[in-house]
């Protein structure tokens, strides 16, 4: 071992040891992960002034994207950052010229480079194991009460409520005039048609494009949902709410010059408010009913002739 390795070894312990301290600290100060995350507001799954974190969360997955991300990251973030920053003001002031006018000739130490190679391996699998359990909690669909289809269009959404779930009819969801928008609605996020879903319900999404159109991506972040919208090809994701309200999102994906202008509104409530909604809506948009019935189908969401 090369003269004054102990030395710089006990030293990077001790900075070590220093940087779990300073996230302790940052967390008593506020800025843990559980203080920067956004609280839960009744109703509200929009940004707010001044937030810092992710919009309150309203499903499993939601949660579990939180806790992974706040819980798990952003104290390894932290900690990385934090020692970084150690190491390098260190080395400022303990290598510059005045303080070692006499440089090491150490070109390198095996014990040191196995260390800064398996250590972050070994993070990396720590990360990776919750995050593909996720991902598949996330992607494998559990067994669903309904079902609705949803279509990106240019530029505006069109959902559709299977026969099977009392539905068979369909609906176009657009931005509200925005040089007409009543008091106490929310700018660029409000709709003229709100798709509708009963709270506590597994809902799977059947998520297409129109056939002429171009990709889109349907996300709500309160419910942890985000999944491409591609002509042709008809992708699922699921979500379960557990509370009542009215969840915003909007498209991910750049489609074009009205991208900003085709928000989500996905409203939760009461199975009873549900089944009235229900009633209402096949009167309300008879003149689109869907034809047929069983889950939707490539075929049904225009799916285009692959060259």
């Amino acid at each position: 071992m090369r003269p004054g390795f102990h030395g710089a070894q006990g030293w990077l312990t001790t900075v070590s040891k220093g940087a779990a301290c300073l996230s302790a600290l940052s967390a008593l100060a506020g800025f843990a992960p559980a203080a920067i995350a956004q609280g839960f507001q009744p109703g509200v799954s929009h940004a707010a002034p001044n937030q810092m974190g992710m919009i309150a969360a309203n499903s499993t997955v939601a949660d579990d994207m939180h806790f992974f991300h706040n819980g798990l990251l952003l104290p390894v973030i932290i900690v990385i950052s934090l020692f970084v920053l150690a190491l390098l003001i260190y080395v400022i002031f303990k290598f510059n010229e005045t303080a070692n006018p006499t440089p090491s000739r150490t070109t390198h130490h095996t014990g040191l480079e196995v260390a800064w190679t398996a250590i972050p391996l070994m993070i990396l699998v720590v990360l990776a194991i919750p995050s593909f359990r996720h991902l598949t909690k996330q992607l494998s669909l559990p067994p669903t009460d309904m079902t609705v289809k949803v279509t990106g269009k240019q530029w505006y959404w069109t959902y559709t409520y299977p026969k099977e779930a009392n539905g068979g009819f369909e609906f176009d969801s657009n931005l509200l005039d925005q040089d007409k928008l009543a008091a106490g609605k929310m700018r660029l996020l409000d709709v003229d048609n709100e798709a509708v879903v009963p709270v506590g319900k597994a809902v799977r999404l059947q998520i297409t494009a129109d056939a002429v159109g171009v990709i889109h991506s349907f996300t709500i972040p309160a419910l942890g949902v985000r999944m491409d919208a591609v002509p042709g090809r008809l992708n699922e994701s699921w979500f379960r709410a557990d509370r009542e309200g009215i969840f915003y999102g909007q498209c991910s994906k750049l489609c074009g010059k009205d991208h900003a202008y085709m928000p989500i509104a996905l409203r939760v409530v009461s199975e009873q408010a549900y089944a009235a909604w229900l009633a209402d809506a096949r009167k309300k948009f008879a003149s689109a009913e869907v034809p047929g019935s069983g889950d939707v189908t490539v075929a049904d969401a225009s799916a285009i002739v692959r060259q």
